[in-house]
């Protein structure tokens, strides 16, 4: 062989290599920040469960509120801590697990809030006030992590799917990931009937 065809392979050779190299990098970069994404999600998650223990405690205080309801809260934020999700491996399945167990306990905290109207006593205490106003920015925190996430995601995702990059996903096993999606009837405005 020549030395130009042996020079020009090298070179195609180191194009190719470097090319790799950078994508892999790439990739890794892009991943870390949708692990880092999911654990703000969760952060975010923990919050609300760690403020529903004071919730339940201050309602309890009230007298002959409802038990069953206090009940079901705190059955609700145990199935919604006990579902952990590896940000390493988000599929849709388990996703849809834990987005169930934390919509479980959003309509569980619903209704506690929905029955004490009935304890004008209850709602005028500020410890109340407090946390009811501190749920209501965790559900704001909630919302914006989760949409932080799926711009994470997006981004991840067409790094994934974008030629020639797409071939050096395969090749090191990037693969895509699963954005959080609305709740069934989601789309359905809630009715309200007085």
């Amino acid at each position: 062989m020549r030395p130009v065809v042996i020079l020009a392979l090298v070179i195609f050779g180191l194009i190719v290599a470097f090319s790799g190299c950078n994508s892999y990098n790439k990739f890794v970069s892009k991943d870390t920040a949708v692990e880092q994404s999911w654990g703000n999600v969760q952060s975010a998650y923990q919050r609300r469960s760690d403020l529903v223990p004071n919730l339940v405690a201050t309602v309890k205080g009230a007298a002959n509120f409802e038990q069953s309801t206090l009940t079901q809260v705190a059955e609700a934020r145990a199935k919604a801590t006990s579902i952990q999700v590896d940000p390493t491996n988000l599929t849709p399945e388990k996703l849809a697990e834990f987005q169930n167990a934390q919509s479980g306990l959003s309509q569980a905290i619903g209704r506690l809030l929905m029955v004490t109207e009935n304890y004008p006593e209850l709602r005028a205490t500020e410890s109340f006030k407090e946390l009811q106003s501190q749920l209501e920015g965790t559900e704001n925190r909630i919302k914006i992590e989760r949409d932080k996430f799926n711009a994470t995601v997006a981004d991840y995702n067409t790094a994934v799917r974008r030629f020639p990059a797409n071939f050096w996903a395969g090749i090191f096993g990037f693969a895509r990931k699963t954005p959080f999606e609305a709740d069934q009837g989601a789309q359905n405005a809630p009715k309200v009937e007085f």
